[in-house]
């Protein structure tokens, strides 16, 4: 959500600033609801002075009576009940525009943080840094076919159960899905320091609506009466500090959280992309990170969080890039975002695996999220990041295709040799 007093304020930066992330209207959202602004505002005080004349004819009504002047009375009264439908007036206006207001500011992305570079969608991403030597000469599977090979990976069993883009994994897959979720959690918690949380998979609308998912992306989202199932566990994680006033002491290092959970996506802007394989599945699983921060604390805390995120990649020993993503290719609650892509050999290229984004302020504002300085009488938003610490099921496909053998066999990484049965070196292969 934006600050109408910044927008009344600054106009121009929110024009120039939504351009450069691709509303093309930009000039007009601002002017209409600078508009809506002034209707509201007006309201506001003509209804005020309404109500001040009214309590003083009202007043004045007892002085007339008690002087048995009852025609000055009786034009008091007058005067009272025509003052008493121009404030119900002045209150619908201002019901009314309030309304127009908040939905028009609701709808509208966050603006980017000046370092974020320019650019209308991926190919303005920029490449920040890479780590890992990519595997030559060895088998380049595609992961699906691999899976399949296997016997370990059914899409034919989820698609008549489910329909198109759900899977089945069974024995050694499904041990080692197991184990990489637990790993990047145990990483997380006792490593990193994030408190590990078990939230609600089902949400209300107010919370889908905090983090930014609603209003303009509902299609993507799967409702369950009057519940919506979580896209990522960021829904439920940024959600505990709703509606709250943090103490100083609370804030005084970052609350950072951690979750594993199954996430739904509807996937409706996808139809044609990647639709064999584990890349893009209406249900996975998910490490997600949280983060919430002071101002002064947010910018440091998005290195921490994608380090973090980094740091499993890196265990895990898989090739990958950071890209830091241009204005036009950032989520709509995000005002910086680094991208972490990890190399899949069979399609020669980097696919992202997790998203690490500082929202500032945005998400708190429509949370009504705060905090209060020791000493000081007003509040203040909080900032909220989130990121991926990471995607279990594309973190599986990049271990299937990075360390597949050449007798179609898949390695355990080291890093997850705890996690699977003893002895077990391989999914599908010599145990």
């Amino acid at each position: 959500m934006h600050d109408i007093r910044a927008l009344r304020d600054h106009p121009d930066t929110f024009v120039s600033g939504w351009k450069s992330r691709g509303v093309e209207d930009a000039q007009a959202v601002v002017d209409k609801a600078l508009e809506l602004d002034r209707t509201l505002r007006a309201a506001q005080t003509a209804g005020q002075e309404a109500l001040a004349k009214r309590n003083a004819a009202s007043k004045l009504i007892g002085a007339a009576m008690a002087k048995k002047d009852m025609t000055e009375a009786e034009r008091l009264k007058a005067e009272v009940e025509s003052l008493k439908g121009e404030i119900a007036a002045q209150e619908a206006v201002e019901a009314g525009a309030g309304k127009a207001l908040r939905d028009l500011l609701a709808a509208q992305k966050n603006l980017a943080a000046d370092d974020v570079p320019e650019g209308a969608d991926e190919a303005g991403n920029v490449e920040v840094t890479r780590w890992g030597l990519l595997s030559e000469g060895g088998p380049n599977r595609d992961h699906a076919d691999l899976g399949e090979a296997l016997g370990l990976l059914d899409f034919e069993a989820a698609a008549r159960m489910s329909g198109a883009r759900f899977a089945v994994l069974k024995g050694g897959l499904a041990r080692l899905e197991r184990a990489i979720g637990q790993f990047m959690l145990d990483v997380q918690t006792t490593e990193h320091g994030y408190l590990e949380v078990n939230p609600p998979y089902l949400v209300r609308d107010e919370a889908m609506f905090g983090t930014g998912q609603l209003p303009k992306f509902e299609e993507d989202l799967f409702r369950v009466d009057e519940h919506l199932l979580i896209p990522t566990a960021e829904v439920s994680l940024t959600n505990l500090v709703r509606e709250q006033i943090l103490s100083e002491d609370e804030m005084a290092t970052p609350m950072r959280l951690t979750a594993l959970t199954p996430c739904f996506r509807a996937e409706a802007g996808s139809a044609g992309r990647d639709t064999r394989g584990l890349i893009r599945q209406h249900q996975f699983h998910k490490v997600e990170l949280v983060s919430i921060t002071r101002p002064e604390d947010s910018d440091a805390e998005h290195e921490r969080m994608v380090r973090c995120a980094e740091a499993v990649l890196e265990k895990l020993e898989l090739p990958y890039r950071r890209m830091l993503l241009c204005k036009g290719d950032m989520g709509f609650s995000a005002r910086k975002t680094f991208d972490l892509e990890v190399w899949l050999p069979s399609q020669g290229t980097y696919r992202e695996i997790s998203s690490c984004s500082n929202c500032g302020d945005f998400q708190a504002r429509r949370m009504d999220a705060r905090f209060k300085r020791a000493g000081e009488k007003k509040t203040e938003f909080v900032h909220t990041l989130n990121g991926s610490g990471l995607a279990v099921g594309r973190t599986l496909v990049a271990i299937m295709e990075n360390y597949q053998e050449t007798d179609g066999s898949i390695r355990v990484p080291d890093a997850l040799a705890p996690y699977m049965p003893k002895g077990m070196t391989h999914v599908g292969g010599p145990r």
